[in-house]
């Protein structure tokens, strides 16, 4: 006991550091009596996040997985790559209403809707998109990801600047799947390529346009973002801020590590990594969390895509606590998003615990199962019930 005490009291001194903004972190510390009887549980109340960046996909496997993401946030941008894509304002809401039948009534869970931009998008359907609550549109660049052949083949044609333009003039941001698709162009250099071909001169047609490059994967994008004008955002996902490329090759080949943006460099990851726990409100919280089955991943030609929605905020607390970045772990999950897309901020709160917290190594999604990032092993934060 006597030299618990004292750890403990230094543990506290530590602590405490974390708990100075605002009173809306909370870092707690049983009394010392109980101390020496059970490890200290830390926790951290934070203000409900939001999820900028998410897949439910349609039909009776989005029931199994909406109210994953439900259970711990508050809002969510869908994606609108289903087969057929939600090109127009009157999918997006019949797709909206679906999703609002899975969405458990208790949890108070708002779907954020997005439109799908191809070649064929006017400035009339960004209007009418917005005038039914349309948040965004997203740039799928034709064949880059799951479901995008009919993205945009390229998006500095002529044809598709009064649309741009449009979508300025209306505060309607783009949401940016950052990589070209050419076959010259190596897998892993497709979004530092992105950023200099597409990306720059677009922002140079259209400067007033709000851009948010999605699922950031490179030092090439954080270092973009950061100098970018304030227009121009980021969202990142747990897996790369804690997996590099090798984790798709231990011991073997691992189908459910592999995503697009594909994982990169050890070196991609840290910089990832540092934005995401640096405090600028560039970076926001966007899981990407697109759910296969579980056969469909793990097949000859397997999808991309890591399912981390049930366990998403442990995740990124681990991430933030493993870079001693507890303290700006609120900013990036609860404030940034919704402050760039000039949205109120959520007043409900969560807690997280420190805690080593097994993954189960599959959910249910439909009549099949999907398996999750990290299945079968340990995290060290999770979400209290």
């Amino acid at each position: 006991a006597s030299m618990r005490l004292p750890l403990a009291a230094n543990w506290m001194m530590q602590t405490n550091k974390l708990a100075w903004a605002r009173g809306t972190r909370s870092l707690t510390v049983p009394h010392a009596a109980a101390h020496q009887q059970a490890p200290i549980s830390q926790t951290l109340i934070i203000t409900r996040p939001d999820d900028w960046h998410l897949h439910v996909r349609d039909g009776v496997a989005m029931r199994s997985v909406v109210p994953h993401t439900a259970r711990d946030f508050k809002r969510a941008i869908i994606m609108p790559n289903l087969m057929p894509p939600v090109t127009t304002a009157a999918l997006a809401m019949a797709y909206r209403q679906r999703i609002m039948d899975a969405v458990p009534p208790a949890s108070g869970f708002t779907p954020l809707m997005v439109c799908y931009l191809t070649d064929k998008t006017s400035p009339e359907d960004i209007a009418a998109a917005k005038d039914v609550g349309v948040v965004a549109f997203k740039l799928y660049p034709a064949g880059a990801t799951t479901n995008s052949d009919s993205g945009v083949t390229d998006v500095l044609r002529p044809a598709l600047l009064p649309t741009l333009k449009a979508m300025a003039e209306l505060g309607m941001p783009l949401l940016v799947h950052g990589e070209v698709t050419d076959d010259d162009v190596d897998m892993f250099d497709r979004e530092a390529v992105f950023i200099q071909q597409k990306l720059t001169p677009l922002l140079s047609k259209v400067p007033t346009l709000k851009v948010v490059m999605e699922h950031i994967t490179t030092k090439d994008a954080a270092e973009f973002v950061a100098s970018a004008p304030v227009t121009v955002a980021a969202t990142i996902t747990p897996q790369h801020m804690l997996l590099n490329r090798n984790a798709l090759f231990v011991k073997g080949l691992r189908p459910h590590n592999y995503c697009l943006p594909i994982l990169k460099r050890e070196k991609h990851r840290v910089a990832v990594a540092a934005a995401a726990t640096s405090g600028s409100p560039r970076f926001f919280l966007g899981t990407d969390s697109a759910p296969h089955p579980k056969g469909a991943k793990e097949a000859s030609c397997g999808c991309a895509g890591m399912y981390s929605a049930p366990i998403a905020m442990g995740l990124y607390a681990q991430a933030f606590d493993q870079a001693n970045a507890l303290d700006k772990l609120e900013g990036f999950a609860s404030f940034h998003g919704p402050d760039f897309y000039g949205l109120p901020r959520n007043t409900e709160k969560i807690t997280l615990v420190k805690q080593s917290t097994p993954i189960p190594e599959h959910y249910a999604f439909g009549d099949s199962l999907v398996v999750p990032m990290w299945a079968g092993q340990h995290m060290s934060w999770h979400v209290a019930a």
